[in-house]
């Protein structure tokens, strides 16, 4: 690969050029503050989402010197800066998380959708999930979450959370055994349009 296509494509690349051309950091921005965005509003619900994407952003842009340059792909950096942020918002988190287990209105999707029977269905079924979302420890509900809403493969959490794949793989395998057990015959996959938390 050329070094102008490596340019084009890397995350990495745009980082370092950044280092001495600020400007250049908005590309990193461009290509993953919507999914960022879309993740901690699912997580935190729209009053908090804005401070804390933008919190992250800021965040990565001043630690930029520090990143480490042979990560060509930048998505775990920012989904562990956001996680991170996220802590100070737990109990935000929890009521969220409880207002989609009352209500069943997913703060992602509320906008985009229609009251079909099959709607309603799967509202009910994604307040029994946010319930036993908001059950769970905090480290097996980030490990999960970055998995099935952020999207992030489990070498990616293990990037994003700092800790062992391991303890992701442990992490996760106890939160989709612990919904199993508490939601029974519900299928979440019915409720979310991302990779199942319970499969």
């Amino acid at each position: 690969m050329s070094e102008t296509s490596r340019t084009e494509v890397d995350d990495a690349s745009f980082i370092e050029r950044s280092r001495h051309d600020p400007e250049a950091f908005a590309e990193v921005f461009r290509r993953y503050a919507p999914d960022i965005t879309r993740y901690v509003t699912r997580r935190l619900g729209s009053d908090a989402t804005e401070d804390v994407v933008a919190e992250t952003f800021l965040t990565a842009f001043r630690q930029r010197n520090g990143y480490d340059l042979s990560h060509q792909n930048a998505r775990p950096w920012l989904y562990g800066i956001a996680t991170n942020l996220m802590r100070r918002h737990l109990r935000t988190e929890v009521r969220q998380l409880r207002l989609l287990e009352r209500t069943g209105v997913d703060p992602v999707t509320a906008s985009f959708t229609d009251r079909s029977d099959e709607r309603l269905s799967a509202e009910a079924a994604r307040r029994s999930l946010a319930g036993a979302l908001a059950s769970l420890p905090k480290g097996h509900r980030d490990a999960l979450l970055l998995v099935a809403w952020g999207g992030l493969s489990y070498s990616e959490t293990s990037e994003a959370l700092g800790v062992r794949l391991g303890t992701v793989q442990s992490r996760i395998n106890r939160a989709r055994k612990r919904l199993r057990k508490e939601l029974g015959e519900i299928n979440p996959m019915a409720t979310f349009s991302e990779e199942s938390v319970y499969e």
